[in-house]
This record gives C-alpha cells, sequence and structure tokens, in this order.
C-alpha cells in the first residue's frame, strides 16, 4: 500500500478537501521504481482493475482492495506518462460495470470563470456553476460546480451513490470558495444534492443554488436538466421587434395572473394547467381581451404553494408543478408567437429560511447577512440577501440573466423594491444598523438595483424591468447615469390607493374626497408609472374588486367597478389588472382554486369582462391614450373641481397626431342631463365608450353616438359640449374632425 494508513482512514472518515490529489492517477515513484499509482473508491465493488482503453489490447491492471468499503490501489511500473483509462468493477453479485473515473479529469471551470465570479462580474455563472451535461474529452457526463467557500468539504451525492457522501467528493478550487466535479456517465434526469462539511463538523444536505429542476414537494432534490440547448425556439420575429424599444410610447396592458388557479381542470381531480395545456388556451383569452402582456407570479421552484411563489428556493428552475424546463420554454414561445410578452415576478428581496436551499449554506451566513438586524425579514420571516457581497450579487444578477438567456422572458417585476432599499423598513428603533454614512438607505441594495437594470438593458435591449415600490423614493425610472435606480416603470401604489379609498366611499360623501381622484396628477410625471390592481389587493381579507366598491347591490357596484376601470384605463400610465378582477370575481381570489369562471354566464360579471375587452382594443387603438403616457403635454384637466357633482372630466392628447378624447366620469348614481363640459377643438366629439351601455349591464344613457360643439365657452375653453352624464359612470368621447 502505498498511501499511509493515516491517509486512508482520513479518507474512509470523509476528512479529505482535496480529493482529486489522492484519487485518479498520478506518477510515482514506489521502491525505487518509477511509474504511476491509481487510486479509486467505488461502491459495491468485490474487485477493480484499471482498463487502457488507448492500447488496443486495453490491458487490465489489477487493482487491490484496501477497506471493505471499496477503496483500491495500483502500482503500474515503468509508465509514468498518464493515460486515458477506465475502471472495471465486478460486484460480489458478479455484475460487471465498465466506467471512466470521475477523478481521471481537469477542472471544467478555468481561472477566468472564477476571477469573474469573485469579482461579481460572471453574469452568466448560470453556465458555468450548477450541474451541466457535458462531453469532456469526447467522454460524455455531467459537471457540477457549487459556491461553498467556508466548507471543509464538499461531496456530491444522489441516486448514483445511494447518497453516499463518501463516494464523490469535490475538488476545492483554490481560494475562489468553488467546488468542482465532473462525473462521467451521469445524464439528464440524475437527482442530486451537495453534502456539505461546515467548519463545525456539522453536515448540510443542501439543494443546488443554481439548480434547473428540481424535486416536487416535500421532496426537493435538484435534478439534472439540459436548458441550454435542444428547444427549437419559433419567436426571432417577436424577440427582434421587441429589440427595437419604445415601451414608453407603446400601449402596454398587463393581465397579472397565477398560474396554479386561473383555470383547473375539473373533470381531472381540479388539477391546474400545465405549461404545455396552458399556452393556447391563455393565449386565445388574452388576445381576446385585448391585453398586450401577462404577468405572472413567481414560477421559480418554491416548495410551498401558499407563498404564491415569492419564498424561492430554487432561483433559476421554472417550477416542476407545471412541467420540464423545456415545456415552460414553449409556454412563453408560444405566447411571443401569438405577440404576447411575458412578464416575470423575480424576488431578489428575500429568500425562506428552508433548511435544504440557502440559508447557512456552508455553516456560515453565506448568501444572507450574520446580523440579524440586517438579515432578517422580520414581517415574513425571511432572509435578506447579502447584497455587499460580490459572490451574492452575482449570483443575483445572473439569475435575473438566466431568465431572460434561457426562457426570452420580456420582462421582470422586481417584487418588495422598498423593503430592499431602507434599512430600517418594517423596523423600530434598535432593530436595524445605520449606514456608513449614518442614514437610513440600503447602499449596497441600490448598488445592486441599478447594476442589475444596467446588465439587463444593456444586454437584452427592449427587456423591461418594473419596480413595486411603495414609497416616495425619488428616480425609481430615472437611468443610472443620472442617479436614479434605472427601472423602465413603477407601480404607481399611491394612484392605486387613492381610487380604492374613494370607490369605497358612499357616493354621497365622495364630493368630501374629491382630491382621491386628482391628487396623483402632482406627481404623475416624475416617474414612469403603471398603473395597476394587482394580486395584493383581492386577498388577505381585502375583497375583491367587485366587493371593494360602495354598498349596494352587485349591479350597482358592478356599475361602479365599470366606471373605474374606464377612469383608470383614461388615465395617463400603462396598465395591469389581476385575474378575475377583470370579470369582477365576488370572492377573494384563492390560490388553490379556480377562478369562477361561472359567473361570465350573469351580465354584472360578462358586461365587466366586455368593457376591460372594449377599455384594452379602445387603449391599443388610440395613440392619445398611450403615446404620450410620460408627457406632461399628453394631459390636461376639463374640470377637475366640480366636487359637488363628483364629477371630474380630462383631455388625453397625442401631440404628434392631434389626436384628443374627453375624459368624463360622473360618480354619483344620478343622470345628470344638460352638463356642460369645455373642449378644445369644435366640431363632432364621438361618444366611443360609455360604462352605462346595456351591452355592459349598464341603464343605457348616452349621447346617441355623439355630440357636437357650441359657441360657448367653458372650462377655459372656446367652445363647450352639453352631455347627459350616465349615472355611475365614466364616458370617451373622441374628436372626429369639424363638422
Amino acid at each position: 500500500m502505498i498511501i499511509s494508513k493515516t491517509e486512508l482512514q482520513d479518507f474512509l472518515a470523509a476528512r479529505v478537501a482535496t480529493p482529486h490529489d489522492m484519487l485518479g492517477m498520478h506518477p510515482c515513484e514506489h521502491k525505487g521504481r518509477k511509474g504511476l499509482v491509481v487510486r479509486a473508491f467505488v461502491q459495491r465493488a468485490a474487485t477493480c482493475a484499471v482498463v487502457d482503453v488507448d492500447n488496443k489490447r486495453r490491458t487490465l491492471y489489477a487493482m487491490k482492495r484496501f477497506s471493505p468499503e471499496g477503496f483500491f490501489e495500483a502500482f503500474i511500473p515503468d509508465r509514468t506518462e498518464p493515460f486515458l483509462y477506465r475502471l472495471r468493477v465486478e460486484t460480489e453479485a458478479r455484475e460487471v460495470r465498465q466506467f471512466f473515473d470521475p477523478y481521471s479529469f481537469l477542472p471544467t471551470l478555468g481561472e477566468q470563470d472564477l476571477y469573474l465570479f469573485n469579482e461579481g462580474n460572471e453574469h452568466q455563472a448560470y453556465q458555468k456553476l450548477g450541474a451541466h451535461v457535458r462531453t469532456v474529452n469526447d467522454v460524455p457526463g455531467v459537471s457540477f460546480a457549487v459556491w461553498a467557500p467556508s466548507a471543509r468539504r464538499v461531496a456530491l451525492v444522489g441516486n448514483f451513490n445511494q447518497w453516499d457522501g463518501r463516494y464523490h467528493p469535490m475538488r476545492a478550487m483554490g481560494a475562489s470558495g468553488i467546488w468542482e466535479l465532473f462525473v462521467p456517465g451521469l445524464g439528464v434526469g440524475e437527482l442530486y444534492k451537495y453534502e456539505i462539511l461546515a467548519a463545525d463538523d456539522s453536515i448540510r444536505l443542501k439543494t443546488d443554488p443554481y439548480g434547473s429542476y428540481f424535486e416536487a414537494p416535500p421532496n426537493n432534490a435538484s435534478i439534472v436538466a439540459q436548458v441550454d440547448s435542444g428547444y427549437a425556439w419559433g419567436d426571432a420575429n417577436w424577440l427582434e421587434e421587441r429589440a427595437r424599444g419604445g415601451a414608453l410610447a407603446k400601449p402596454i396592458s398587463v393581465y397579472e395572473l397565477h398560474f396554479g388557479s386561473w383555470r383547473r381542470l375539473v373533470e381531472d381531480n381540479n388539477r391546474p394547467l400545465n405549461y404545455r395545456e396552458m399556452a393556447p388556451v391563455l393565449a386565445d383569452y388574452v388576445l381576446e381581451m385585448g391585453f398586450t402582456h401577462v404577468e405572472v407570479l413567481p414560477l421559480a421552484e418554491h416548495p410551498f404553494d401558499g407563498s404564491w411563489g415569492y419564498q424561492v428556493t430554487g432561483f433559476f428552475a421554472p417550477t416542476q408543478r407545471f412541467g420540464t424546463p423545456d415545456d415552460f420554454k414553449y409556454f412563453v414561445d408560444y405566447l411571443h408567437r401569438r405577440g404576447i410578452g411575458v412578464i416575470l415576478d423575480w424576488v431578489p428581496a428575500h429568500f425562506p429560511r428552508d433548511s435544504f436551499a440557502l440559508e447557512h449554506f456552508d455553516g456560515t451566513h453565506l448568501y444572507e447577512h450574520a446580523d440579524p438586524r440586517q438579515g432578517a425579514h422580520q414581517d415574513w420571516g425571511t432572509l435578506i440577501f447579502n447584497y455587499g457581497r460580490n459572490e451574492v450579487r452575482n449570483f443575483l444578477i445572473a439569475n435575473a440573466v438566466s431568465w431572460l438567456d434561457r426562457y426570452h422572458i420580456d420582462g421582470l417585476r422586481v417584487d418588495a423594491v422598498a423593503s430592499m432599499l431602507y434599512l430600517d423598513y418594517s423596523r423600530k428603533e434598535g432593530e436595524w444598523v445605520p449606514n456608513r454614512y449614518g442614514g437610513r438607505e440600503n447602499i449596497e441594495a441600490i448598488e445592486f438595483l441599478r447594476q442589475v437594470n444596467d446588465v439587463v438593458h444593456a444586454r437584452f435591449p427592449g427587456v423591461l424591468t418594473i419596480a413595486e415600490e411603495s414609497t416616495s423614493w425619488g428616480g425609481v425610472t430615472k437611468p443610472t447615469a443620472e442617479g436614479g435606480l434605472g427601472f423602465d416603470f413603477k407601480w404607481n401604489m399611491g394612484w392605486m390607493h387613492d381610487t380604492l379609498r374613494y370607490f369605497a366611499k358612499d357616493p354621497i360623501h365622495r364630493k368630501w374626497h374629491h382630491n382621491d381622484l386628482t391628487f396623483g396628477m402632482l406627481y404623475q410625471y416624475a416617474e414612469n408609472f403603471l398603473l395597476v390592481y394587482s394580486h395584493d389587493e383581492v386577498t388577505h381579507g381585502k375583497g375583491s374588486m367587485l366587493l371593494k366598491m360602495a354598498a349596494g347591490t352587485i349591479t350597482e357596484k358592478a356599475h361602479q367597478l365599470r366606471a373605474l376601470y374606464a377612469f383608470k384605463w383614461g388615465w395617463p400610465g400603462k396598465k395591469l389588472l389581476f385575474m378575475g378582477s377583470e370579470f369582477g370575481q365576488s370572492a377573494e381570489w384563492a390560490h388553490d382554486r379556480s377562478l369562477d369562471w361561472h359567473l361570465l354566464e350573469y351580465l354584472d360579471h360578462e358586461g365587466v369582462r366586455r368593457l376591460v375587452r372594449d377599455l384594452n382594443q379602445l387603449y391599443r387603438s388610440e395613440s392619445a391614450l398611450h403615446a404620450s403616457d410620460q408627457n406632461p403635454d399628453g394631459f390636461r384637466w376639463i374640470n377637475c373641481v366640480d366636487a359637488d357633482a363628483s364629477v371630474i372630466s380630462f383631455l388625453r392628447i397625442d401631440p404628434a397626431s392631434g389626436a384628443k378624447i374627453a375624459v368624463i366620469g360622473n360618480y354619483t348614481p344620478v343622470v345628470r342631463t344638460g352638463y356642460r363640459f369645455g373642449v378644445p377643438d369644435a366640431g363632432h366629439w364621438a361618444e366611443v365608450l360609455n360604462t352605462d351601455s346595456e351591452f355592459y349591464g349598464g341603464t343605457n344613457v348616452g349621447n346617441a353616438g355623439g355630440v357636437v360643439t357650441e359657441d360657448v365657452p367653458c372650462d377655459g375653453f372656446p367652445q363647450s359640449v352639453v352631455v347627459a352624464l350616465p349615472p355611475s359612470a365614466t364616458l370617451f368621447f373622441k374628436w372626429s374632425g369639424r363638422g
């Protein structure tokens, strides 16, 4: 035995951090003779031999077993140049197998890869770390790499070695903190984890942070998947058009949905649709409804359905709940080929404490801050990323890039941005640590957000980044070069709360709250806004959009909801509406059951759906409603002070074409005949939308298709029109020229 007994005992006790120094083939001098020593550690082996595959005779060199666990060694004298070999193993049951030795291969990562990763600039780290099907030296297999800098030892475990960490210890790549191993013969579908020996001698069994596919809960092993090749995309035209950009001047109307509860198959045990089933059904519906994009609540792998996907454990993996990574590609590809964009909710603000995932990954606070005042979200019971650590920042940026690169996602809606920006977010005095200047701003998180936005926009022209930011932080959508965060759009949470508060009031009291409808214009052009009624507003006891409306019958509430939606579609800003809200679902949204599609049998609900469809079509076809959302010249008040009547009116304008649409809302259940308001141009103003139409379930009070101006000054304009205002309704009038 060339290896010493002490070395052998250390190896068998799984205390060796450099297995490639011991296993595999190495030049050696033994008893005065030069040669090669080959060592192998294989399971259930009665005998083991080295097979010289370069030699036409396939010469065998018998190995001697030095432990019942399967440690073998052979000395090959008079050969000093390592050669390509296989191991030939015969089991106690006389089964024979041959395979290439994992410890005969050089690392699959180079010095440049390691340098960029540690520097925080390896933005395609998902192609380097994790599990990847590769061919090395004409030998197929899977390469594995994981970052665990404080680990004393890391081993690969899986079905292929009976989850025994002694049999596939990994190579430490110098001071990079990365551990690596190429295992020939493995392929797609293998289950695996990393067994990590921490500095305190505790053993942690962890899933792959860069894993691209996982088992279904309650299991959680990573699964080898081939996601970087093989799928034939058909969306080249879509991507080419997207790259031209110009989103600020385009109509963007987003249908937000939760994949698992949009529509279920009652006849098949009430299961949700999978990625491939969902694609054509959803595309047909979205196109009928006129939405331009869908936004999907997080689809990254998560163990708990009740988190709606916001507590992620597999950041690089589409959840297996609905299919494979290729199935998800099909979903995105299909929607693109039908002309529909796909936005994905992305969660870099926090991660859950599940022991099998990122938490305390290598026995230290690797991904999270060690100080709970910086590293823990008290509200959600989750952990906060350490944005100041290069490798953590690299992990998150590479994650954003991976969704856009691998899956052709068109936009990332970044969740809970406010919780990232403020060190004292939801904390009392003494529960947070000020920044180096003594302030409450999270400098590292700010720099991270700027960097990820810059990387995304540079690498993927036309892809949108959208911030869910609930405070008055300045410059969220300002370019980073001008000191902003660099997002394309920001959710307008203030406008959302104001309008919902107004429509929840009894109409008799609304005149005292008229400012709820007008206040938003004071800051309208401070950011590029997306107007949202999202999933957050229809759960946790907040009631559905329909039931938020002021007290009354379902029919009366439907009148008000239609009026509110038309006010929203008339107001400057891109649009977002959560599923079920487009037909006025009565019940709150629940993640574990289907939407109440049967309600479309009733006009109160079908009428709301028809209106949203027509609003989208009008919004997309009329440039006045979308081309100048971020331009103050695209908006002008007509009358914002008629609080006593609870009537509000304004103009939407396309300065380039001269197109104009007047929006007027009457938010009391009283018909107002002979109501005069001013307009900028003489001629005919066509009534292009009326939420009180009987087609939508209204009383059909209207203006016979339009009105003609009179030379009567009003509201600061030289001419005006006289209209009938239906009860609890919003109307759109389009200037159609002089006549």
